[in-house]
């Protein structure tokens, strides 16, 4: 029997995993945002067998190596989850920037990315061997003070916003966001994710809402908010996220509550931390740079046997989702 053979590198940004597949196959076009509609459209035999079951999890993103048709990018990337392709990925980059140096492709300095949503920079610094600063995309608030009608009767406040994939952030849920409380926070995300739908305000920048984060007060005291996410296939996110902390600083930003050049230290729903400033954004917005660390926890290469009536991934409709179901 054939079998196909992809060598990857692990790690985790602040909890959060990133799986960087480093050879095989390309999807065909000229730019990343091009590849990544044919990675979506001809590629889920791939995306399933580096992320779904048995091989991967609903939590793990993957990074697909591909060339830029940027002439400053170093490199191309297509991160890619449960579902398909992301416009980007702040953790996933600031993994990425970690597994180059790893591999000996990258080195101290700046690393010029580009993905889906448009090329952002990775600063790796000399003297900390983990930490990395990405320059986001252009981020912005579409809208402030949405009100949407839960299934339950609760009526929440929430913003629209882009930070390189869309968001609903929500205030006033009345959630606990703390670890041992990831059942009900699923479930209120899921239901704000139907109301935004119901609103038909579930699209923005042609691509879709399809992130929620739900907002909180920071725990410690050195840090300014907190977040839970619940990221589009129902996994919930272990680092702060970095789009999300993006479409957050472009609504605070937005509201006057938050200076260029001050610092936003947002905590995860496990308390690890991204630390954050922004820049304000020609044609409005923000620039947003998220500063995280990221350990390399494992290579190796997948085998995909053509006998294995699962290579190429569970299906999600086939797996149990439990409290991730919408």
């Amino acid at each position: 029997m054939a079998t196909l053979r992809i060598p990857f590198v692990d790690s985790h940004t602040e909890g959060e995993p990133t799986r960087v597949v480093t050879g095989g196959a390309v999807p065909p076009g000229v730019t990343v945002a091009e590849r990544a509609r044919a990675f979506d459209r001809d590629f889920g035999w791939l995306r399933g067998a580096v992320v779904d079951e048995p091989r991967g999890s609903d939590v793990l993103v993957g990074a697909l190596l591909v060339p830029p048709s940027d002439p400053a990018a170093h490199v191309g990337a297509i991160f890619f989850n449960a579902v398909g392709a992301l416009g980007m990925c702040g953790h996933g980059t600031i993994g990425l920037a970690r597994t180059l140096v790893h591999l000996g492709r990258a080195a101290a300095g700046e690393l010029r990315v580009e993905t889906p949503a448009g090329t952002v920079s990775a600063w790796i610094p000399d003297e900390d061997p983990h930490a990395v600063t990405v320059a986001n995309v252009r981020s912005w608030a579409e809208r402030l003070d949405l009100e949407l009608r839960l299934d339950d009767g609760r009526t929440v406040h929430a913003d629209v916003a882009w930070g390189g994939n869309g968001f609903l952030l929500v205030h006033g849920h009345g959630e606990r966001v703390d670890h041992g409380n990831l059942e009900a926070l699923a479930h209120t995300a899921w239901m704000c994710r139907r109301a935004l739908e119901r609103a038909g305000l579930a699209t923005l920048n042609g691509r879709p809402v399809d992130h929620v984060e739900l907002e909180a007060p920071a725990e410690d005291p050195r840090n300014h908010g907190r977040a839970f996410v619940l990221c589009p296939g129902g996994a919930y996110d272990r680092s702060p996220c970095g789009t999300g902390t993006s479409a957050r600083l472009a609504c605070l930003a937005a509201r006057g509550q938050l200076a260029p050049g001050a610092s936003w230290r947002q905590e995860s729903v496990i308390g690890s931390v991204f630390e954050a400033t922004y820049a304000p954004a020609p044609g409005g917005g923000v620039l947003p740079r998220i500063r995280g660390r990221a350990w390399v926890t494992g290579e190796g290469t997948l085998i995909v046997d053509d006998a294995d009536p699962y290579r190429h991934g569970i299906p999600a409709a086939q797996r149990a989702q439990g409290a991730r179901t919408p």
